[in-house]
């Protein structure tokens, strides 16, 4: 296998800067990283890991803190493709992620004992109870932090722009005619306070007043809850003609009670979701959803926390609030049309 000297010998250029290439010095050139990058893969060289980390005092190792309740682990749309771009972006800068527990080979641990048992450089945090002290605990000392979806103090945090999302999918509602607006939120984490803060916001700008009755709490990515407060909302005297779900996903669990109950989406009543899986695109009638930009929060939160765990010194606590797009489907029909 290939060491430094032979590649910069290869390359022409100095070992000192195949070196910064490796360490991804901001002052050489994309050709020169190009063509360093390219001749290393060819000569097979691996940068030594241990040697690394003894160098810069840095494992080159990142903690991914993912506790679904749901249990729908890394088929979460949503999340597995947050977790597949912050890994794709740790990777380009040269690191590698660990996923924390509480029990390791049968031994119990704290998250944040877990962290220092693998020697993380920092921690992105994502779908957790953050009440939780053991979160609190890891967010609180001295690992870097990032999280997803949700503010703690000192942690950088990175965000679906949840307020204006939904502000922007009401409002697209309230312009296809409907003014009888129902919301089935999830829990009532950050995500749903905001989803909720926007949801009113919207119905305030255009002067709508949306009934205490077509607000419902269920949970997210749970088509069984979803379909339970459906029947609430539609057994109404005064029913909603569109009812927006907590997600895609617990979408499904309307559209079949919505369809025993006789009653065809799109035409009949209609329904929004929120996350914009492929799922909701690939349905018939095709869902009217808010797609979020799960790469970019994925990416913004890897080079987040590594620009924490590298520059500690010029760094801050930052929130970052990623745009959603929304999706125009089938199952919201043109009320104004019926006029």
């Amino acid at each position: 296998m290939a060491n430094i000297k032979q590649i910069a010998q290869r390359c022409g250029v100095s070992v000192a800067t195949v070196s910064k290439v490796f360490n991804h010095y901001p002052d050489i050139s994309t050709q020169t990283v190009r063509l360093v990058t390219q001749t290393a893969i060819e000569m097979g060289y691996i940068p030594n890991a241990m040697a690394r980390a003894m160098k810069t005092n840095r494992t080159y190792n990142l903690g991914v803190l993912f506790v679904d309740e749901m249990q729908s682990g890394l088929g979460h749309d949503y999340f597995s493709h947050i977790l597949e771009s912050f890994k794709t972006q740790a990777e380009k800068q040269g690191y590698d992620i660990t996923f924390i527990s509480q029990n390791i080979g049968g031994r119990p641990m704290s998250y944040l004992e877990h962290c220092r048992y693998r020697g993380c450089d920092g921690v992105m945090i994502a779908s957790v109870d953050f009440t939780n002290p053991q979160v609190q605990e890891l967010a609180g000392r001295e690992i870097p932090v990032v999280t997803i979806d949700h503010i703690l103090a000192d942690c950088s945090a990175v965000m679906s722009d949840n307020v204006n999302d939904m502000q922007k999918l009401f409002m697209h509602l309230y312009e296809k005619g409907h003014r009888k607006i129902a919301y089935i939120h999830g829990e009532m984490t950050s995500v749903t306070q905001r989803r909720l803060a926007g949801f009113h916001r919207a119905s305030h700008s255009v002067h709508l007043s949306i009934p205490d009755t077509y607000v419902i709490q269920a949970r997210f990515h749970d088509p069984v809850s979803s379909a339970k407060a459906t029947r609430t909302l539609i057994s109404l005297s005064d029913r909603p003609t569109c009812i927006i779900y907590p997600d895609d996903f617990s979408y499904l669990g309307g559209r079949d009670e919505l369809e025993r109950a006789g009653l065809k989406v799109g035409q009949d009543i209609s329904a929004a979701g929120y996350d914009g899986i492929y799922l909701s695109q690939a349905l018939r009638p095709r869902l009217t959803t808010l797609k979020q930009d799960a790469g970019s929060i994925g990416q913004t939160a890897a080079t987040l926390l590594i620009r924490a765990v590298e520059e500690p010194k010029t760094t801050f606590p930052e929130q970052i609030a990623i745009h959603g797009q929304l999706l125009p489907g089938d199952t919201v029909a043109n009320v104004n049309s019926h006029k």
